[in-house]
């Protein structure tokens, strides 16, 4: 495996000073490729660098490290089947962190960075990045990753804990706008312009692109497997693997077949 890359991100630059020492002493090999003073400059430099591993302070100016990990655990726009990188949060808060850590999806370092604790998340950082080219070496999360972030958001920002998910979607169904239940959608694709919604019975276009629908849909019901698609976990009927070993999804009342991505398919766990 080449050395790991990976992207440092932190509003307080002795902060990252710190940090980059510490990786060092723990992780010889990792390459640092660029350091972010807030969490906009980390979904730049992310998309731009393509990092194997990205640490996240979860408090920064402009966009804090939660809202900044959920764009890039998006991944690429350009390569829909490009694994995202690990992420670590950098943060003073343990109500944050421990639950981050204990759920697996992502790890967490606790500022200052204390050089055991370290090695602890370096180690894991390492099982998981061998695990990308040998799925055999795979620990799978208790708790998607995409799961994780919502609710590590509504931590962050108690206000958003308390604003409803979407339950209507307006959409245009022809020359009409119709109002659709988002219980009656089996899924959501995009394509350059419109996310298409399909129902059973109804195939409507809203303007609406994924990467907002993650943040209003719950979490708990409708889950990313690709970049550019959502499935409502109710309506899953089985999830297959074709012959180039890609995991395949059927959902009830509907022929199309929905593909997921590589960095998706822990979703399903034991395919």
């Amino acid at each position: 495996m080449t050395a790991p890359r990976a992207l440092l991100a932190d509003d307080e630059r002795l902060m990252r000073e710190q940090l980059r020492a510490r990786l060092a002493e723990a992780w010889p090999e990792l390459q640092i490729v660029a350091e972010a003073r807030n969490g906009i400059e980390a979904v730049r430099l992310a998309a731009q660098q393509r990092p194997d591993v990205v640490f996240l302070d979860i408090r920064m100016p402009g966009l804090d490290g939660v809202a900044a990990a959920r764009q890039i655990a998006q991944g690429p726009d350009d390569d829909a089947d490009a694994l995202p990188p690990e992420i670590v949060f950098i943060t003073a808060y343990d109500e944050y962190a421990v639950q981050a850590f204990e759920q697996g999806a992502a790890d967490y370092v606790l500022k200052p960075a204390e050089r055991e604790r370290l090695q602890r998340t370096v180690a894991r950082l390492r099982q998981r990045l061998a695990a990308r080219d040998d799925p055999q070496l795979a620990v799978e999360p208790s708790v998607p990753l995409q799961q994780l972030l919502h609710k590590l958001a509504g931590q962050l920002q108690p206000g958003r804990a308390t604003t409803p998910y979407l339950r209507w979607i307006q959409a245009s169904v022809g020359g009409a706008i119709q109002m659709i239940d988002v219980d009656e959608v089996l899924f959501f694709v995009s394509d350059e312009k419109y996310t298409r919604v399909q129902t059973a019975s109804v195939e409507a276009l809203i303007r609406k692109p994924i990467k907002e629908l993650v943040d209003e849909l719950d979490p708990q019901q409708f889950w990313q497997i690709h970049r550019s698609t959502l499935v409502n976990i109710k309506a899953v009927a089985v999830v297959v693997r074709d012959e180039r070993g890609r995991q395949i999804v059927s959902v009830k009342g509907h022929p199309q077949k929905l593909e997921v991505s590589r960095s998706y398919v822990g979703l399903f766990k034991g395919m």
